[in-house]
Order: structure tokens, then C-alpha cells, then sequence
């Protein structure tokens, strides 16, 4: 099986991408797939379902970026932006808006629906292992991935989970069971915690595709019911799913190398050279890592997720998101999306602690630095511009880059999302300290026992110290000092420690923030009393769920993932509709580029609807 599983792969390396799936499934009607083979019980078969679904994913690349960008506070638009990014930012997309199209979705889903109905996962190998469970389990996944997104841009959407293969099943199922996010979440919470443990960070071993490599195609289980927890969360305001979102987020940290291994936050910044008297002097550990641009996976590797793209518009699926973002000659160098004003003030706002040439005294950058050097450096790391001459009609643009966008392939999960994900569940489930540390210094083992546990402990009627069910739940994330060290300033200084692997968040682009007298914790003791404490945690808890919303800006603009963490920030509020008005209102675009004459105040107009058949319709 396994060479029979070789061959056909070495056949499809070259027909994959290229190949459509109308062989397998055939469309009857704009809106649904038909399925038209009742069995996958044999290599042939399975691989092509599976890389059929993976075809039908490409198609949802691009919109999953833009959907989290445009309609954001971070991206304004030019004047050569399409009517459809239009529409987009001003939250009034029309029913033919190109990114408005959810049959893609359950063109997807149907594809899913199919092959987890009808795979053979009984199969096994003459060593008596299973053969397509990890085609089944990464198909599960997948399509949880997508009925989420479905939940998000829509609000509210049709849901079935057996595969249609009629029109009138089609038809039924358009005027059947319509699900909300929390149903989403509940029910694919539920499927995925049936599959076996192994299948969290085992997947299909397709090696490379097109020069592709395929195993980082897939959406990890566990990273998955991790988000699936935090959107729940957000909506029941029910701290045992944020307990629960955080302990699968770290379950995927702990188990990705394998037992015994590590998956730190890793020592990559962008800092400025200590002891620096010119602020024009930049050091630091950077590679093509920095942002996940990197397209391999290693152990330390930033990316784990991306939705593949073609490398010509003559195949099919051929990624735009390189033209919008990016001055090349496919677009005459005028983009349609840029920084929003907002972006620019908050990196510049940032306080970046820059170190003494020895390492033990500290110096703040100075504001007004030009080349966006001031505050946050990460903004300069990954963006630039210059002026431009046309020679032949003399206008004078703007050549813009963000590197961020150097690939075909479309990235949707990394390391960094993982260990912020985590930090927001944590903080959310009461346990700011624990959130805190990974923006500010990173974890291990002893920094938990020494700086977070304390603050989890009280005294008994009996004037006893008694530990907290809470400090049990925080031990169960096991950093060991074996495996993580948290960088100090000397390795920063002289490299003395490489050994040394974990770096709070907010120092890849601020300084060393574990000296940064303006990134502290507000009235940090340690609170004994019961009520006191409560309150105190509360307190806690908005200030470090603001900052991570300021983290996410510094560290994931332009990758698709602003808008959805301005939702869940905004639906923790006591008023949802006015604090998401208040920060996507705060773009600070230019003129009619950025004007947003929907009112966000109604939580309905954050959702996209379609044709009278998904979305809230008629409210």
C-alpha cells in the first residue's frame, strides 16, 4: 500500500493543482456539489478526494485574508481598489460581490461530507495499522475549519453534515437546520474530540506537491478545538471553555516535536543595537522565519498552516493577494490596499526599550523617527515605500512592499497566533499574569511556580496557605527547564546563552521588555483576600486583553486575522456594537477610502448575507 501510495503521488505531483474535481464531483447548480461515486476504500481513490478537497479550499485562500483585513482598523484603500474591496470595508457587500460567494464554502464542506461518509477507515496495513485514518481525521478538520469561517462572515448559515447527492436534498438543506456560531462550535467541539489523540499531530504524508510541502496543508486537531473553544467562549462568556481553548492551544505547543522536544516562542526580534546613539543602527536575530514566511517545517518552524496557491492565473487558483498588497509589474506598482493611518499610531506609540551596550541599564527611543523606526519595529521590518516616477506620463506613486506577501501560497496559522491565542483564553479564563508573561518575558516551568502561581493562592479560615483548584489548572502547562530558557539581556548583548529560547511576544518589535518600565502590570501584588483578589483579576484581565489587541496589530497586520480579534474583543464587552463603531470607526483612512457609513452599532451589520438564503435575512 504504502509504494502503491508513492506512485500515485509521483503521478499527481504534476496533475494536482491543475486537475479540477468534476470527475468526482459535478455541478448541477450554482449553489451545491453532487457527489457521484459511492465508495473510497482504496489509495486511488482516497488520495484523489482528499487532494480534491484541498482544490476546493484554494478558492477560499484569498478571501480568508482580505474578510480579516479590509474590514478591519489596520488596511485603508486606494483609489485603484475594486468596487468588491469597497464594498468590504464599508460592511455593504452586495450579493455579487466576488468574496460573497458561500457555495465555496460548501463546495468544501460537501467535498468533506462525501469523504468522511464514505471513507473506509476499517482499512488497515499489514502491520496492522490504519491506512486512511489520518486522510480522515484532516478532513474532519478541514471541514470544521470552514463551516467556522461560514459562522463568522455570516452569522448564521444552513448546516448539514451528510453529503448531498440530489438537487432536492440540495434545496432541502438551504431551507433546513440554520446554525449560529455557538451551534458551529458546539457541534464540531464535539466531532473533533472524538478522534484519537495521535491524529493531533500526525497528518497525511503527501511529501511535496509541486515543489509544495504538503504537510503543512493541513489544520492541526488540536489548534483547531482550540479556536473552536475561544470563539464558544466568546459567546457564552463560560470560563471553562476558555480553560479549554488554552489547553488545546498548549497541547499543540507540547506535543508538535514530539515527546521530550520543545516548540518555544523562539529568539527572532528586531531591536536596536544597544548602546546606539544614532537610532539608525538595527540588530537582531531575524531570518525568513520572522513572520512565517518561511515555507518548510522544521521544529522551530513560525508557519504551520497555508492554503497553497497557483504560481500562473491560467491554473485556476492564482493568488491576487501579492497584487493588492504589493507594487509589481501585474498591477503597473499601484496596490489597492496600504497601512491605515491607525496602524502607523499604534506602532508609534509603543515604548521601545533599547538596551546599554553592557546590558544593564536601559534607553527609550525617541518619537518622531522617520521610516516608521519609532515605537514598534516591526512595522519597518516588514513594510516600506518610496516615490516613483512613471517616465511616461510623469505621475509621481508610491512603490509599496510588505513582505508579509512574498508567496503564491496563502498562510493562515502560525506559532505566534498559537502562543497569543493561548495568552487571550488564559487571560480570559482568569489568569492574567500567566497571559501577561508570554508578551513580556515567555515561560518555563520556574518562571510559572516563581511569578505567576503566587497569585493564585489564599489563606483558609484556619490562616492556612492553600492552593487553588486555579493553580492546579496552571500547572498542568509544563514548560520544563530542560527544554525552554527564558533570554535575558546578556544573550541579547553577547549571545552567551543560545540555549536560551523563549522571548516575550512584545520584543520582537519593542526592545527588551522585561526592562521596559512602561510594560508593567498596574498595582501588581499579590491580593489575599478573596473579594479583593476578584476584583483585582478583573482589573487585570481588561488591561491585558487591551494589550494583546495591540499585540495583534503589531504583529498581524495584514494576515487575515485583525477583524476577527476585533469580534472577539468586542463581543467580551458590555456594549459589542459600540466598541467594534469605536475601533474599526478609528482606520483613520483617507477621504472616502475610509468611510464606514454602516452602522457597526447593530451586531448584524458585522455580517455578510447572500441572496436571501444565509446570513440574518430580513432582520
Amino acid at each position: 500500500m504504502r509504494r502503491l501510495t508513492i506512485l500515485i503521488f509521483s503521478f499527481f505531483n504534476v496533475l494536482i493543482f491543475t486537475t479540477s474535481c468534476e470527475d468526482f464531483f459535478k455541478q448541477e447548480s450554482d449553489d451545491v456539489l453532487y457527489a457521484d461515486k459511492e465508495h473510497l476504500n482504496n489509495a486511488v481513490d482516497t488520495i484523489y478526494s482528499v487532494t480534491g478537497i484541498l482544490n476546493k479550499l484554494q478558492v477560499l485562500a484569498d478571501r480568508t485574508i482580505l474578510l480579516g483585513e479590509v474590514r478591519g482598523d489596520l488596511v485603508d484603500l486606494t483609489s485603484v481598489a475594486s468596487n468588491d474591496l469597497r464594498e468590504l470595508a464599508n460592511f455593504s457587500v452586495s450579493d455579487d460581490n466576488k468574496y460573497n460567494t458561500p457555495s465555496d464554502y460548501y463546495a468544501v464542506i460537501n467535498n468533506c461530507n462525501y469523504f468522511i461518509a464514505h471513507a473506509d477507515t476499517s482499512l488497515k496495513s499489514n502491520r496492522n495499522e490504519d491506512i486512511f485514518m489520518k486522510e480522515y481525521c484532516a478532513v474532519k478538520a478541514i471541514r470544521a475549519w470552514t463551516y467556522l469561517q461560514l459562522a463568522l462572515n455570516y452569522g448564521r448559515v444552513p448546516f448539514f453534515t451528510e453529503p448531498l447527492l440530489t438537487k432536492e436534498a440540495a434545496e432541502a438543506a438551504e431551507k433546513g437546520t440554520q446554525a449560529d456560531l455557538q451551534t458551529v462550535c458546539d457541534y464540531f467541539i464535539n466531532d473533533l474530540s472524538a478522534l484519537p489523540e495521535r491524529y493531533n499531530v500526525e497528518f497525511p504524508g503527501y511529501r511535496t506537491i509541486r515543489n509544495t510541502e504538503s504537510a503543512l496543508f493541513w489544520f492541526p486537531l488540536s489548534i483547531m478545538r482550540g479556536e473552536l473553544y475561544l470563539w464558544r467562549a466568546c459567546v457564552t462568556k463560560n470560563k471553562e471553555d476558555y480553560k479549554q481553548a488554552a489547553l488545546n492551544y498548549y497541547k499543540y505547543i507540547s506535543e508538535r516535536n514530539g515527546e521530550n522536544s520543545a516548540y518555544p516562542t523562539g529568539v527572532t526580534y528586531y531591536m536596536w543595537t544597544p548602546g546606539s546613539s544614532t537610532w539608525l543602527s538595527t540588530t537582531g536575530m531575524i531570518s525568513g522565519s520572522f513572520f512565517g514566511t518561511t515555507e518548510s517545517k522544521t521544529a522551530n518552524g513560525e508557519l504551520i498552516t497555508m492554503i497553497p496557491g497557483d504560481s500562473i492565473r491560467a491554473e485556476g487558483n492564482y493568488s491576487e493577494l501579492r497584487n493588492i498588497f504589493v507594487s509589481r509589474e501585474e498591477n503597473d506598482y499601484k496596490v489597492s490596499a496600504t497601512p491605515s493611518a491607525r496602524l502607523f499610531e499604534i506602532s508609534a506609540s509603543q515604548v521601545n526599550c533599547c538596551l546599554s551596550a553592557n546590558g544593564q541599564s536601559v534607553i527609550y527611543a525617541p518619537a518622531g523617527l522617520d521610516q516608521n523606526r519609532s515605537g514598534d519595529l516591526r512595522l519597518a521590518y516588514y513594510y516600506s515605500e518610496r516615490d516613483r516616477v512613471d517616465h511616461i506620463t510623469n505621475e509621481r506613486y508610491k512603490d509599496q512592499d510588505i513582505d508579509k506577501f512574498s508567496s503564491r501560497n496563502v498562510h493562515i496559522w502560525r506559532r505566534m497566533m498559537v502562543y497569543m491565542h493561548m495568552a487571550e483564553a488564559l487571560n480570559m479564563a482568569g489568569y492574567p499574569h500567566m497571559a501577561f508573561k508570554i508578551l513580556s518575558e515567555g515561560l518555563t516551568t520556574k518562571l510559572i511556580n516563581n511569578e505567576v502561581m503566587p497569585y493564585y493562592h489564599y489563606r483558609d479560615t484556619l490562616g492556612n496557605t492553600t492552593t487553588l483548584a486555579d493553580s492546579l489548572f496552571l500547572a498542568q502547562f509544563d514548560f520544563p527547564d530542560t527544554r525552554y530558557g527564558i533570554v535575558t539581556a546578556d544573550d541579547i548583548v553577547d549571545n552567551l546563552t543560545a540555549t536560551h529560547n523563549m522571548l516575550g511576544i512584545h520584543s520582537r518589535g519593542c526592545g527588551y521588555t522585561p526592562m521596559n518600565e512602561y510594560y508593567v502590570m498596574p498595582n501588581d501584588t499579590v491580593e489575599t483576600d478573596d473579594t479583593k483578589r476578584a476584583q483585582l483579576i478583573e482589573e487585570h484581565k481588561v488591561f491585558v486583553d487591551s494589550l494583546l489587541l495591540n499585540e495583534s496589530a503589531l504583529e498581524f497586520a495584514f494576515e487575515g486575522m485583525r477583524f476577527y480579534d476585533i469580534m472577539r474583543y468586542a463581543l467580551r464587552q458590555q456594549n459589542p456594537g459600540a466598541t467594534m463603531q469605536k475601533i474599526v470607526g478609528a482606520r483613520k483612512g483617507l477621504g472616502k477610502n475610509a468611510e464606514i457609513t454602516t452602522s457597526l452599532t447593530d451586531q448584524r451589520n458585522w455580517y455578510m448575507k447572500w441572496n436571501g438564503k444565509i446570513g440574518f435575512i430580513g432582520e
